[in-house]
């Protein structure tokens, strides 16, 4: 098929195609077809989950696909696995808490591997985010590996971010170390039903009264419990009053102009390292290598002679 056939079935939502253009996207360059669909993008509502493991980010979402199918949206979730350390694919144990949605056509679920990605998201996830938009979903949901640090990947593919923490996520200091905090718009704590929400709400809300918020939303914070199903539907709601409000405050062209942005100093930074390192260049380092570590030069010293060549 040629790209613009391909571009036809995407956009006819063929499920096929999206696939496989997935799996292109993951194992090779698609520079040309990324840049055929990039008029039809930009209509997705594109939700981050994230949070320490086992926090129950893929129950969250889960819930809601379920949510938004009830008001016939359209839903495609990310999940970007760990790396199987023998095959390099996607580790697929979460996808089990969505397996009611496997059979609903309005409902797309791709595994992707983390691939060492220290953001917790693929490099190309935002890629495969564009493929979903093109293709005419509602909502998109990126559920990341959930490493417990910065997850700045998160951020630049979302619209809404959403952290899901616990209460045994532990104390003020070790949450705002993780950087979770700065990167929420919504912040849930699921599995309320055990000793302790109350204290890491009272301790959050300490947290943020300390910020210097120039934006008007607040950030919400809200106890669920998937098993005692309680708090789900303020979710729901506190999630669609963040629509409303990105949509209204002007703050979805800045997301957008900036995602624009960080896109091309990405592959900025990607052709002049590619420019960079060319064999004599990598030859001459993989030389100082093979040397007694004394035998270094300083890095300084090293990259002026590693321009040189």
């Amino acid at each position: 098929m040629n790209i613009n056939d391909i571009l036809k079935s995407i956009r006819k939502k063929d499920i096929l195609s999206i696939s496989r253009t997935i799996t292109q996207i993951e194992s090779s360059n698609c520079d040309k077809l990324l840049s055929e669909i990039y008029p039809f993008i930009g209509n997705a509502f594109r939700i981050g989950i994230t949070g320490p493991p086992g926090a129950g980010k893929s129950s969250i979402t889960n819930e809601l696909i379920t949510k938004y199918r009830s008001l016939n949206k359209s839903v495609a979730v990310i999940g970007v696995d760990p790396t199987s350390p023998f095959t390099g694919g996607a580790l697929l144990g979460d996808r089990l808490r969505m397996a009611k949605h496997f059979s609903d056509s309005g409902v797309y679920i791709r595994s992707m591997a983390s691939r060492g990605s220290q953001g917790g998201l693929s490099h190309k996830s935002q890629d495969v985010g564009n493929i979903l938009d093109c293709a005419g979903f509602d909502i998109i949901i990126y559920e990341t590996v959930g490493v417990g640090q910065i997850e700045l990947d998160v951020m630049k593919s979302s619209d809404l971010v959403i952290v899901v923490l616990v209460p045994e996520s532990g104390d003020d200091i070790q949450m705002m170390k993780a950087g979770l905090m700065e990167i929420g718009n919504i912040f849930v704590i699921n599995k309320s039903d055990r000793p302790g929400s109350d204290k890491l709400k009272t301790s959050m809300q300490q947290i943020f009264s300390l910020k210097n918020n120039i934006e008007s939303w607040e950030n919400p914070i809200i106890k669920t419990s998937i098993i005692e199903n309680f708090g789900l539907d303020d979710l729901f709601e506190q999630t669609n009053n963040y629509y409303y409000y990105y949509k209204e405050s002007g703050l979805k062209n800045v997301i957008l102009k900036d995602r624009y942005k960080q896109q091309i100093e990405e592959m900025i930074t990607r052709e002049l390292q590619m420019k960079f390192w060319n064999k004599k260049r990598k030859s001459f380092l993989d030389a100082i290598f093979k040397k007694d570590q004394k035998d270094w030069p300083s890095p300084v010293k090293l990259l002026k002679k590693i321009k040189s060549k």
